[in-house]
């Protein structure tokens, strides 16, 4: 079986936050932007893939139809024990473009295709394919976006929990903002703070200690830049707090950097930019190895979410990361959203276990 073409869809889905905001630079970002491969074969079988784009899809899209899709066309689907060493000749095709970056967001978006040919081709679940199953549903948490206001993330804390919600993350920079969510949710719920890199090592550190009563489970990406594993290290050492990252860090090579240098109690690979299913299964062999729990990151909801939940179900432990927003409209027909036990179902179709709903993808389809 051959592949036969990459398409890639522009799908644009407006949102509503609320009280909330997610700002690029001084523009508030109101739709989320997904850049979704559609990897057809000459057996009729489609693959579906996802890769990173958020406020930069076109350029995503470039990179998928200028350097994925040629590598891709006329190439035998491999199964799923010849899925790695494709992948890593594609990365050697196109290291010259930086194995960071957009460049592994477009990787990211084929191999999940390939994974979910795979199981296709098989007939199962793509976590039939990874190993032992050790989960159904996954526990969700509500990643709120920012707020500011005390009050309101209160307000937003409960709301949450009252949807059936067991965990929290703020996208938050002030130890006021902290303990109003801790109080508003009690002690026994777990709390996150993803900061997205404002503080210096030194400033990180007065921040844990500022925080330790709130109990955070962890800090995330406290410093700048993302990469200063030794400062996060530090910051690790000497703030009393865990500390999350690797959201914005590609392929095992750089999660082994990071957990040598003792950086993360958590990582958080996200799967449609640290080079799929293939970089995402090595990076959490990797922390099993160091003592490092997974976290990924995944707050996205096209095929990046499914192949998340796939990869949790082989896992005793790890939250999957969902946005706390009302959307217009669904891929999967609400089949991938967090139920009232604030669990999402792991999908058991064929390959990823579902097909994205065509009509939502024509009704919002960029071009």
């Amino acid at each position: 079986m051959k592949i036969t073409d990459v398409r890639v869809h522009h799908i644009r889905i407006p949102y509503d936050a609320g009280v909330a905001s997610f700002r690029q630079g001084a523009s508030a970002i109101t739709a989320l932007d997904m850049v979704i491969l559609e990897v057809t074969t000459d057996a009729g079988l489609t693959g579906w893939g996802d890769a990173f784009a958020y406020v930069c899809p076109r350029t995503t899209r470039s990179a998928v139809e200028e350097m994925i899709a040629p590598q891709a066309r006329g190439l035998e689907v491999p199964d799923a024990a010849g899925i790695p060493a494709v992948m890593e000749q594609i990365q050697r095709n196109l290291h010259l473009f930086g194995r960071y970056g957009i460049t592994m967001f477009a990787i990211s978006g084929l191999d999940i295709a390939l994974w979910d040919l795979a199981a296709k081709i098989k007939g199962v679940p793509v976590h039939r394919l990874l190993g032992a199953v050790r989960r159904t549903a996954i526990p969700a948490y509500a990643s709120l976006l920012r707020i500011g206001s005390p009050d309101n993330i209160a307000a937003e804390c409960r709301k949450a929990l009252a949807l059936g919600y067991g965990a929290i993350k703020l996208h938050e920079t002030t130890a006021p903002a902290v303990f109003a969510a801790r109080e508003a949710i009690g002690p026994g719920i777990p709390l996150m703070v993803d900061m997205n890199c404002p503080l210096s090592g030194e400033q990180a550190i007065a921040f844990a200690k500022t925080c330790q009563d709130a109990q955070p489970m962890f800090l995330e990406e406290p410093v700048w830049p993302p990469e200063d594993f030794a400062t996060l290290a530090d910051v690790r050492s000497n703030g009393g707090l865990g500390v999350a990252a690797g959201e914005n860090a590609c392929t095992e090579y750089q999660f082994r950097q990071m957990m040598t240098a003792g950086a993360v109690s958590h990582a958080q690979p996200s799967v449609i930019k640290v080079g799929g299913i293939t970089e995402f299964l090595k990076v959490a062999a990797l922390a099993d190895q160091f003592g490092v729990k997974i976290v990924p990151h995944s707050p996205y909801f096209a095929p990046g979410l499914l192949a998340t939940l796939h990869l949790l179900a082989l896992r005793d432990d790890g939250l999957v990361e969902m946005f706390y927003l009302k959307r217009e409209a669904c891929l999967w027909d609400g089949r991938a959203d967090v139920d009232a036990t604030g669990h999402v179902a792991v999908p058991t179709g064929p390959g990823l276990g579902f097909e994205p709903d065509r009509g939502v993808m024509e009704r919002y389809r960029v071009t």
